[in-house]
């Protein structure tokens, strides 16, 4: 006889994980991940500020959004955490009063670290395609750069990689123009490193 198979994570396995990690399950495994570092947070943060007013808020922009920050999604068997996720509101309204979201969003943004860069790209941007995530974004702090992703036919198509200090309208965000240095400027960065973000081909399914 072969060995056992290990189980399916569960539920309650994210439930009574570590509260320092987080918890996601891909692929029926239960996958922990650190909290992000100082870079990555600084990121995560400026870009929501950036987008949550005139999207989610409707300040200076068109409004339409809901935009959270970490959303606990449970899409199927996968349980994910996004650094950043929106919903058209013309799809979700309005936020249920429950601990997790079971309406897969529009966009989403991953904060890439060295901890997680290769989760992200390999295990959950299959998954956001497989539940017809639409957008996604890939921010990378150390490389001071934002790769853009949009789902056609199942598969995710590479799109611009905008840098340092770019300004541009960005997809699905393009009312407004986003500057990228905002979101680098407040954290002292290593030494920069000479490598090149690349492109993935993500399936869907």
């Amino acid at each position: 006889m072969g060995p056992a198979r290990k189980p399916r994570a569960t539920y309650r396995d994210v439930i009574e994980s570590p509260p320092h990690m987080v918890a996601e399950i891909i692929g029926g495994e239960l996958r922990l991940s650190p909290r992000p570092a100082t870079p990555a947070t600084a990121a995560a943060s400026t870009l929501g500020s950036e987008l949550a007013p005139p999207f989610h808020r409707g300040r200076g922009g068109p409004g339409g959004w809901l935009i959270l920050w970490e959303p606990e999604l449970h899409l199927g068997d996968e349980i994910l955490v996004p650094d950043l996720a929106g919903w058209r509101r013309d799809r979700l309204p309005v936020l249920p009063d429950a601990s997790f979201l079971t309406i897969a969003p529009d966009w989403i943004c991953e904060v890439l670290s060295k901890s997680t860069e290769k989760m992200d790209r390999t295990e959950k941007m299959p998954s956001y395609a497989a539940s017809g995530v639409q957008f996604a974004w890939l921010v990378h702090p150390r490389l001071r750069t934002l790769e853009t992703y949009r789902l056609r036919e199942g598969i995710w198509a590479a799109g611009a990689v905008y840098r340092e200090a770019d300004r541009a309208r960005i997809p699905p965000f393009d009312a407004i123009e986003l500057e990228l240095a905002a979101l680098w400027a407040d954290v002292e960065l290593p030494t920069r490193v000479q490598e090149e973000p690349a492109h993935y081909v993500y399936g869907g399914t």
